[in-house]
């Protein structure tokens, strides 16, 4: 069966060197007037990015005001911060520098500015959005591929409550990619970041829904090449091509165009977002460290075999065993994780944490990410809360 879509990807894309002296004019182009930029930790300052985006805008008489700062697992403290400078300055367009909680906390701060209520309403399903502030991003950091989805996912301070909030309104406008930007992540940011690029694709690959042959040859052809990639810019940095391929492989991972004709499934980011928010830790490696046991008992169902057979040969490159669907689905799955552990990904929570969780703690994740009780997960399987614990469970060691 094919799934009925309605594909949307608006986001106007400019990528190469020196495409970051497009920035004015495309500031200008949709309508900015006086600008909030937007960014993370010390490294775009001290990369010299900041200060030539500064002396870009002055050299066009745009004024804008900086608001760094902005934490992996971006909190909505930061996003009210943002609002109320945004509010006081007169800014109508906002400039993220970085990846994707950069991203993220511009785009709640675009959709606060001109809300009377509290904008994290939006994320706990009291009100539905009208209109935004708009957003260009100016990618750093590979990874969430926020630059050009309809996501945004935030960290309430109060109770460490993570959730993600969809709606076309806040796509960028523009997303200006460099991949010479990215030469100098360190491996681990730049592993991790791979590993969600793939998982962003990989929720939906895996879907009920298993006769849409283009999506699928797409999907595999971008999770091969990542795969590829990966390996060959933690041992050369500064391999351009390699970069560019990664940097591109983001943005189509999570613009929707991996979906069309499935149905996303998303229980692994769902699962992990209670992890990463409760300790903190780095979402690509979260969502390593939960894949293989949320894969496994997913498995356990042999209908969903077959999917996980495709993915195996055809990923992976495990060799077919037509007698043992299940070994070979299995083979898959043991490859996947030597991937992880090749790049320095955790395959468990215990290699992540360096400890297990107690079953207190998988509680309350249990509870956080089925909202008490009352939703569901996932789509290729229905994942109830036993469910969640079961597969917490499966990766706690």
């Amino acid at each position: 069966m094919i799934k009925d879509f309605n594909y949307c990807a608006p986001t106007r894309v400019v990528f190469g060197r020196q495409s970051e002296e497009k920035i004015p004019e495309l500031i200008r182009q949709y309508g900015g007037t006086k600008v909030l930029i937007h960014y993370g930790g010390g490294s775009a300052v001290r990369s010299g990015l900041i200060g030539e985006i500064h002396d870009m805008l002055d050299k066009e008489d745009i004024p804008y005001v900086d608001l760094g700062g902005v934490v992996p697992n971006p909190l909505l403290s930061m996003v009210y911060k943002g609002i109320e400078l945004c509010r006081a300055e007169g800014v109508d367009f906002i400039i993220a520098v970085g990846g994707g909680s950069v991203i993220d906390s511009s785009k709640a701060i675009g959709y606060g500015i001109p809300y009377d209520g509290d904008v994290w309403d939006f994320w706990d399903g009291k009100a539905k959005p009208k209109e935004v502030v708009h957003v260009g991003a100016v990618l750093t950091i590979p990874a969430a591929g926020s630059e050009m989805s309809d996501s945004c996912v935030i960290t309430k301070d109060d109770g460490l409550i993570k959730r993600g909030f969809n709606s076309d309104l806040c796509r960028c406008r523009f997303a200006v990619m460099n991949p010479c930007r990215t030469f100098t992540l360190p491996p681990y940011q730049t592993a991790a970041g791979c590993t969600d690029i793939m998982m962003h694709t990989m929720e939906r690959y895996f879907s009920k829904y298993q006769d849409m042959t283009l999506t699928d040859n797409l999907a595999e052809a971008l999770l091969r090449t990542v795969r590829e990639c990966t390996y060959k810019v933690l041992e050369t940095p500064d391999d351009y091509r390699s970069r560019a391929q990664i940097m591109w492989a983001g943005s189509l991972s999570h613009n929707n165009l991996m979906e069309c004709g499935l149905e996303k499934d998303f229980a692994t980011h769902r699962l992990e977002h209670e992890l990463s928010a409760k300790f903190n830790v780095t979402h690509g490696a979260g969502l390593a460290a939960l894949w293989p046991s949320w894969a496994r008992y997913v498995m356990s169902n042999s209908d969903n075999v077959p999917r996980f057979v495709r993915f195996a040969v055809n990923v992976m490159g495990v060799e077919n065993d037509f007698n043992d669907p299940e070994g070979t689905a299995e083979m898959g799955v043991r490859a996947m994780e030597r991937f992880y552990h090749d790049i320095g990904m955790p395959t468990s929570i215990k290699e992540l944490l360096g400890r297990t969780v107690t079953d207190e703690e998988i509680a309350d994740m249990v509870d956080k990410a089925s909202r008490g009780g009352t939703m569901t997960l996932g789509s290729i399987m229905t994942i109830k809360t036993d469910d969640m614990t079961a597969i917490y469970r499966l990766a706690n060691h």
